[in-house]
Parts: structure tokens; C-alpha cells; sequence
């Protein structure tokens, strides 16, 4: 039995600015645990407008949205900042690691924030996703020291610090070369067919994309297959 671990019921969303713009149509879909979704389209679809309303980050919409059965719809900003700690893992174009801190600081900031385990626990943790990535080596390395390759295998790290119920990824491997984005995309592969992980990720890469369990197509505000 396929558990559901996120579902899109719905969803309208427009602009106002000057005039009203609709960018989202009618988006429902669901995405079940352990899944491996990539979500594409040509730019201005709305893609990325709507992985902000999924990820919470976004809340002037009409619909409904449920992460592990949960609604977000009218939640309050501190609850919501709450699930995006803790239920969420966030992986962007660019890292956004802090330049000043440590490979192994910069993974534990999310666990520290969410204030659920103590220091030495959270400590052991960011090691054991940065192993898993085959990163462990770098921990104590200063962030604007490593390379680009490994700065984005840190931000996977750091959003898997506190066991997200799914991994949102906005063009994860859209400021990397060839290698670097193979490497990304087999993480990616592994954390959902062993780790049971669940993924969505929005990319103009296609063969990134076809490589993925899932393919939701959008267009025009639409999803038009997947």
C-alpha cells in the first residue's frame, strides 16, 4: 500500500502586478513515499512558483495542500517555518552554504534550529549524512574552500540532516558541469531506491529528468501529463 506523503489538490495561483496574470491552473497531483519525481517544462510554466507553494514558502494560492496528510492551507508563519524544518529538505541552484563556517557546521544549522536533539547528537548525524555522501573527509573544511561539485553534495547533506518526509529540489544541477550533475543525479537515484527517500525535483535537465521514476510535465500553468 503506497503511502502518500504529499498531494496538491486544486491549486490556483495568479499575480497581481499590475494586471492579473493566472500562473498555476488547477494543479493536483500527489506524491507517495519514497518516490522519485522530476517536474518539467519550458521556463515561465510555472514550475518554480510551484514548488514554493509545496514547499510552504508560498501561501497566497486557492487550494489545498497536504504534507503527510497534513493540511498547510491557513496555517500560521511559525508553524509553517516549523514543518519546513522538519518535514522538508531543500536543495537549490546554488548551495547557499555559509562561507565562514565549517562543511560539518553548515550541515548541522537545520538539526540545531529544529531543537529536537542535543549538540553531540545532531553532530553525529551531519557525519553520517556527510559519509553517505562519500564527503566525510571535507567536515572540517571551510566552506568557500571546497569545490562547486562538493559544495552542492553539502546542501544535499544538510537537507537530509533532519530525516525530510521529501527532498525539494529547485534546478539542483543547474550551475553544474556534466560530472558534478551526473554525481548529483546518482545521490538522488540512491537516497530514493535505498534509503526510501522521497523526491521532487523541478529541472530543465531531460535527460536528468528522464532518468527519474516520475515525469510531471507543466505548461502553461498546467500540468499536461504525469
Amino acid at each position: 500500500m503506497s503511502e502518500i506523503i504529499l498531494e496538491a489538490r486544486h491549486i490556483n495561483k495568479c499575480f497581481h502586478d499590475p494586471v492579473t496574470v493566472q500562473v498555476l491552473r488547477d494543479i493536483t497531483f500527489t506524491v507517495d513515499k519514497g518516490e522519485f519525481v522530476s517536474v518539467i517544462g519550458k521556463s515561465g510554466c510555472g514550475k518554480s512558483t510551484l514548488l514554493y507553494i509545496l514547499s510552504t514558502m508560498d501561501t497566497d494560492y486557492e487550494g489545498e495542500l497536504l504534507i503527510d496528510k497534513e493540511l498547510m492551507t491557513n496555517k500560521r508563519e511559525i508553524e509553517l517555518a516549523r514543518i519546513r524544518n522538519e518535514k522538508i529538505g531543500f536543495v537549490f541552484q546554488f548551495h547557499y552554504l555559509l562561507n565562514e563556517f565549517t562543511v560539518l557546521q553548515n550541515v548541522m544549522l537545520p538539526g540545531l534550529k529544529l531543537k529536537k536533539l542535543p549538540q553531540e547528537e545532531v553532530e553525529h548525524r551531519a557525519m553520517e549524512r556527510l559519509k553517505m555522501l562519500g564527503i566525510d573527509h571535507l567536515a572540517s573544511k571551510i566552506a568557500y574552500k571546497i569545490s562547486g561539485g562538493e559544495k552542492q553534495r553539502v546542501a544535499i547533506a544538510r537537507a537530509l540532516i533532519n530525516d525530510p518526509h521529501i527532498v525539494m529540489g529547485d534546478e539542483p544541477t543547474g550551475n553544474l558541469d556534466i560530472r558534478n550533475s551526473e554525481m548529483v543525479f546518482d545521490i538522488f537515484k540512491e537516497l530514493a531506491e535505498v534509503h526510501n527517500q522521497t523526491l521532487l525535483i523541478v529541472t530543465h535537465d531531460q535527460s536528468f529528468a528522464e532518468r527519474t521514476q516520475r515525469i510531471i510535465e507543466m505548461e502553461d500553468g498546467r500540468i499536461i501529463s504525469g
